[in-house]
């Protein structure tokens, strides 16, 4: 399986109607199966830049986030993962 990259979020888009359709259609999915699909190497800055430590030792982990919630869903026709922050969408895709 190949692990989903980082392709944009919701705010860089540009692309209203394929968020709406993505956010429409998605299921909601376990923090576990997220994971699953992301290539851990793309997610970890934007886990730095969102101020997450990496061990719960020195703080909030994005694991530890019980605010956020995680998608199973299509974007722009391309299957997806995605999770939600501070109502902004974070969207996986294959790479290409």
């Amino acid at each position: 399986m190949s692990r989903f990259k980082y392709l944009v979020n919701c705010v860089e888009c540009g692309d209203g109607n394929a968020i709406n359709d993505m956010k429409n259609t998605a299921r909601q999915i376990t923090r576990e199966t997220f994971l699953k699909w992301v290539d851990r190497a793309s997610l970890a800055p934007i886990e730095r830049s969102l101020g997450y430590e990496r061990w719960p030792a020195h703080g909030l982990t994005m694991a530890g986030d019980w605010h956020i919630a995680y998608y199973r869903g299509k974007f722009q026709g391309v299957p997806a993962v995605f999770f939600v922050w501070s109502g902004i969408e974070y969207i996986f895709t294959e790479g290409k």
